[in-house]
């Protein structure tokens, strides 16, 4: 049985296709999986280089540039409609690419997560005629799995099936996949963790994360925070996610802004691989709404703190956030709401942290939201095309 899965651009993209490629492996250890990537991702390596990897191979892919809430404004962006016109040539050379890769690869069927890299492969997949399964994590689906659609044997959902546009008879609700490290935490789990992050145990423990590129806005408003929170409380531990590309320009404006009794009371991360181990030992997340994260958080039952992002296409994370508002399942401060007061983010974790009660409605009612066995319904759903 040989399996490609392909997915690019983001943690939210990579993760679940991880978390899908471990479950085919648990149930088929004799299986061959094959990860396409996109030529110059960022995150490439980490799908590359997983154990449950077999082969890794890239091609070109190119992105259409669109921002939600720009509207025409889009349009007198010179450098962005030059990269466009740039990456619709790259589309080309990547389904020339893919389809030369498929040829000789063979595949009995084919996983697309998301990102510009599956339009080349699911395209070149269906002119050769191989059955392909794409995934949506957002109410809102990306425009990669949009353009593919038509082709797919089977559309993977992380919401109900009448919250897409998609033939009815070919789309299934599975949750979004996760790693089979993401369990509910209990008391006893989360002094294990910390135990094993070298944190004391009884310390109050702030884990930030924005994503496997990071979140520039978040980052700024968290490096404002951070200080004060530092300061007010004496046991307090925070952990920064902070991205790659951001990791050695915010160690160097928090050496700038903490004494050296506080920069040991802070850890900044870039590409975390096991976010389960720093979420689980929080008391309080702060998050970009990205549905991949959100369904973690949720199943381990986190309090968090939600930044969404206002640009991405769509707005899926603003949607994502007024649906997680609307239930009372999280803190959601907005980007607007940082600039205009930037000692904001600092009083909500200041209040969350002396807020014992919050804390805990805040985490059940995120873990109302929770869909456990998403990764083995799709990889059955994979596995029986494949046969």
């Amino acid at each position: 049985m040989k399996i490609v899965l392909t997915g690019a651009g983001s943690g939210g993209h990579i993760t679940p296709l991880l978390a899908v490629a471990e479950e085919i492996k648990r149930r088929y250890p004799k299986a061959q999986l094959v990860y396409i990537g996109q030529k110059g991702d960022k995150l490439g390596d980490i799908a590359a280089h997983d154990p449950n990897i077999d082969q890794a191979f890239t091609v070109r892919a190119g992105k259409f540039r669109r921002y939600h809430g720009e509207g025409l404004r889009q349009l007198l962006d010179v450098p962005s409609t030059l990269k466009n016109i740039r990456d619709f040539f790259y589309v080309l050379i990547g389904i020339f690419q893919s389809r030369k890769l498929l040829r000789r690869l063979q595949p009995d069927v084919i996983f697309i997560k998301g990102g510009f890299v599956g339009v080349p492969v699911g395209l070149s997949a269906a002119q050769l005629h191989i059955p392909y399964v794409t995934h949506d994590s957002d109410a809102i689906p990306g425009l990669a799995n949009r353009i593919i659609a038509r082709w797919a044997a089977y559309h993977a959902v992380a919401l109900p099936p009448e919250t897409y546009r998609y033939p009815s008879n070919k789309t299934v609700m599975t949750g979004i996949p996760l790693k089979a490290d993401f369990v509910p935490v209990t008391e006893a789990l989360r002094r294990r963790y910390r135990q094993e992050l070298g944190l004391p145990g009884k310390s109050k423990v702030l884990f930030i994360i924005g994503g496997g590129l990071g979140a520039q806005r978040v980052n700024q408003a968290v490096s404002e925070a951070v200080p004060h929170l530092l300061s007010e409380f004496p046991d307090l531990r925070v952990i920064h996610g902070a991205g790659r590309a951001n990791e050695s320009e915010l160690n160097d404006l928090y050496a700038k802004k903490l004494s050296p009794a506080e920069q040991g009371r802070l850890q900044v991360e870039g590409f975390i691989d096991d976010v389960y181990r720093y979420s689980g030992a929080a008391d309080i997340v702060i998050t970009r709404a990205g549905a991949t994260n959100l369904a973690e958080f949720a199943l381990q039952g986190k309090a968090c703190i939600v930044v969404p992002s206002p640009f991405l296409a769509g707005g899926h994370q603003l949607k994502n956030a007024e649906y997680l508002a609307a239930k009372r399942a999280a803190v959601i401060l907005t980007e607007p709401d940082l600039t205009a007061d930037p000692h904001r983010l600092a009083r909500q974790v200041s209040d969350l942290l002396r807020d014992d009660k919050q804390r805990r409605q805040l985490a059940a009612n995120l873990a109302g939201f929770a869909k456990p066995g998403a990764s083995v319904e799709l990889a059955k759903i994979i596995t029986e095309l494949a046969k």
